[in-house]
């Protein structure tokens, strides 16, 4: 915490807070998929060289806005894909009926069908936490810090917002720094603390501690 405290302070002096947010941070919700052995999240564990992962994402308890992403990684280097989801597209898909999603024109959404399918992804554990993100415009500089990380356990009824959480065990304040073409000295002063090294960390291989 008194990492978090010391660079936030440096951040307020250079950066400006992400315009998106309230009060400076937002809270999300996501709600990931995963099989019946565990597939993304041994792949996770074990560091394969090419995987990726599927969740559906909202902000600030808001569902109007709902996002399903799928993330890759290969040899260290990750994208993301994402589409549009509506409320009752979302629900129906915890819920378990999928036949629209062949008919939908989103590739996305025919590509999770496919894997509901034939791979059997299923709604698997909701991850809670709190970004409090700053945004530095020379090199479109990004700065994240996750916290509060909190886990649904076996609750997937993401949109019901009675559904328990509880926090995932004792979770690192996660900082993460993303840029484009260059990172800026300032940055990187600001970010910088002494015998800390950078380390990867999955908020969904820490929310699945309890099973």
């Amino acid at each position: 915490m008194a990492d978090l405290l010391c660079i936030r302070q440096r951040l307020r002096a250079v950066a400006e807070p992400d315009p998106h947010a309230e009060n400076g941070k937002y809270l999300i919700r996501s709600l990931y998929f995963d099989n019946s052995r565990d597939k993304a999240l041994r792949e996770k564990i074990d560091g394969v060289n090419l995987r990726e992962k599927f969740r559906i994402r909202y902000y600030n308890g808001d569902p109007s806005v709902i996002h399903l992403e799928k993330k890759s990684k290969r040899s260290g280097l990750g994208t993301k894909y994402s589409a549009g989801l509506t409320p009752e597209e979302a629900q129906a898909i915890v819920n378990g009926d999928l036949d629209w999603m062949l008919r939908s024109e989103r590739p996305l959404v025919q590509e999770l069908y496919c894997k509901m399918r034939y791979q059997g992804l299923r709604p698997k554990t909701i991850v809670d936490y709190t970004r409090e993100p700053f945004v530095y415009r020379p090199g479109n500089v990004r700065v994240t810090f996750d916290y509060d990380i909190r886990t649904g356990l076996s609750c997937t009824d993401f949109l019901n917002p009675d559904c328990v959480t509880v926090p995932a065990g004792d979770a690192a304040i996660i900082l993460e720094v993303k840029w484009d073409e260059f990172l800026p000295n300032i940055i990187r002063d600001a970010v910088w603390v002494p015998g800390r090294r950078e380390t990867a960390f999955s908020k969904y291989a820490q929310c699945r501690i309890y099973g």
